[in-house]
């Protein structure tokens, strides 16, 4: 697979829940490889982006699987940590904003409040239950990829549009969109 193989809002999938995985079978593991190559290929033609993570539904698979890249800095390094079935056991910690992106919603980023902590269960591709706690941007990207196996973006998430959408430049720096003239008609809002 590559990054044409990753479908983009307004496709009526990113909206659906994603079906529970119930066995692990070779079918899985090939989802998994299809959704790293299909990331890696979009990270690729990204200068200045890192594909950090990618749920099943974003290849057009409406199952509950998630990948997230084990390095976020260092866009070289090629391997992921997969979650089967993950869900947030519970959200701790104060709510913050900051920005977000994903290869769903083309070339807009926002700011999104999310908790700062989270503690999430999942499978592993061996079947083992992973319960992990996690902070920060981990914390950050958990909470938006499980948003995509219930059919939930980060977009839904920005309640006061004004001033919260950014686009990257040439040199990869955010730059502030105009919602009224850029964002709005762009068809990533239910």
């Amino acid at each position: 697979m590559n990054k044409d193989d990753i479908i983009c809002l307004p496709h009526e999938n990113l909206r659906k829940k994603s079906q529970k995985i119930s066995f692990i079978d070779e079918d899985v593991k090939k989802l998994v490889e299809n959704m790293k190559s299909a990331t890696l290929d979009w990270e690729a033609k990204r200068e200045h982006e890192i594909g950090v993570a990618l749920a099943a539904v974003q290849i057009n698979e409406l199952r509950r699987v998630v990948i997230i890249k084990e390095d976020f800095d260092d866009k070289s390094k090629n391997t992921y940590h997969v979650y089967i079935n993950p869900k947030i056991i519970k959200l701790m910690g104060a709510v913050e904003e900051d920005f977000e992106g994903c290869l769903s919603v083309m070339d807009i980023y926002g700011k999104v409040p999310r908790h700062n902590k989270v503690k999430v269960e999942a499978q592993d591709l061996q079947g083992n239950i992973v319960r992990i706690t996690a902070e920060g941007f981990l914390a950050r990207v958990f909470q938006h990829e499980i948003d995509h196996t219930n059919g939930i973006l980060f977009v839904d998430h920005i309640k006061d549009k004004a001033d919260k959408f950014f686009k990257l430049n040439k040199e990869g720096k955010l730059e502030q969109l105009d919602y009224e003239k850029s964002v709005k008609q762009s068809h990533i809002f239910r």
